[in-house]
């Protein structure tokens, strides 16, 4: 049996210029953190059968792995020649369709652990690349390489994507008193909605490629533009410990991305937003992930139990964290050479 962890990630800046439809135009630029919630992926071989397994929120008994409807298990398992003779479950700390790329998590846990039971090394970059390959190229699916990379790298990780689709990951070092007073200011609350990013994403893409009308392909691009700047500000708040400053391109980044796709925000949120901004000393938030629903990220430098009671009325926990720095891992790898056989001879 094989255990691997993943971690989701919070996006402080740049989010959604890691879309192919803009960064093969203008490069992108992210900000993201990795943090200590989990995505779990266990990986086994049946021993009285050769049959294909998979446990998520639904469970496929088939024959051959191409035969799963799951699609990032079934092109993880095709990618690397395994048909039959397996069983893979997943856990989460989390629920899917909060906006903390659950998806990738799961797909860069999975591929760890199909690896490590090969026994085939994987760098970190050439596994979230090959995480990218399946999602982006494969599956076709329209979303960007942040998510990938996150659930590969995790800690408080800067990512440069070349126009050619290029990323390079750079870990921030802060001072853990820096990192320690960062958190505690940032604040996750749980809106109880939940979501398909891929609709709000897809809306984003089809607006720079195949535009129903210039102004829409205009809007889009011109607010991806700022959050692309607001990125690279973000990088400099952090790492000269002006995180107030942070906090006001929170707020900077959300306005401009509200003005992407009505789906990003909803009334619920827009109405609180305001009222804690006015009210409860919240210098900027926004929607973590494609936006729509998931978890409502506000800065607030001061008088943290006051928002936190507020925003329980409100009927929206708060979420304690802290920053992951280990990234993709495997924490249980019980398997035997007798075991390994079963696939490596077909």
């Amino acid at each position: 049996m094989i255990v691997t962890r993943t971690p989701f990630r919070v996006t402080l800046g740049g989010g959604g210029t890691d879309l192919p439809s803009f960064y093969e135009k203008h490069g992108g630029y992210l900000v993201s953190m990795g943090i200590d919630k989990y995505m779990y992926v266990v990986l086994n071989v049946p021993n009285a059968d050769r049959k294909v397994r998979l446990h998520y929120t639904k469970s496929e008994t088939v024959e051959r792995a191409a035969e799963l409807q799951h699609s990032l298990a079934r092109e993880a398992l095709r990618l690397h020649g395994i048909d039959d003779a397996i069983e893979i479950a997943s856990v989460a700390d989390l629920p899917a369709g909060t906006g903390l790329g659950s998806s990738s998590c799961y797909l860069v846990g999975l591929l760890l652990a199909i690896r490590s039971y090969l026994r085939v090394p994987v760098p970190l970059q050439d596994l979230a690349e090959e995480a990218c390959h399946l999602e982006l190229e494969v599956l076709k699916k329209p979303i960007g390489k942040q998510d990938q990379y996150m659930a590969t790298y995790g800690g408080l990780t800067t990512l440069d994507i070349a126009r050619d689709g290029r990323v390079q990951a750079r870990q921030l070092d802060l001072e853990a008193h820096s990192l320690a007073s960062l958190t505690a200011n940032m604040h996750l609350y749980y809106t109880r909605v939940q979501r398909e990013a891929i609709d709000i994403l897809e809306e984003q893409n089809q607006a720079l490629r195949a535009p129903e009308s210039e102004a829409a392909r205009k809007r889009t691009e011109e607010s991806l533009l700022r959050i692309l700047d607001i990125g690279h500000r973000t990088y400099d708040a952090l790492t000269t410990g002006d995180f107030d400053r942070f906090g006001l391109l929170l707020d900077e980044h959300w306005q401009h991305k509200k003005r992407m796709s009505s789906k990003i925000s909803f009334p619920e949120v827009d109405r609180l937003y305001e009222q804690v901004k006015a009210e409860y000393g919240v210098l900027g938030g926004k929607i973590v992930g494609a936006g729509g629903g998931g978890f409502l990220m506000l800065y607030c430098p001061r008088d943290h139990a006051r928002l936190t009671d507020f925003m329980k009325s409100q009927g929206m926990a708060r979420l304690h964290y802290h920053v992951e720095f280990e990234g993709a891992k495997v924490i249980t790898n019980v398997f035997n050479a007798q075991t390994l056989s079963i696939h490596r001879k077909g």
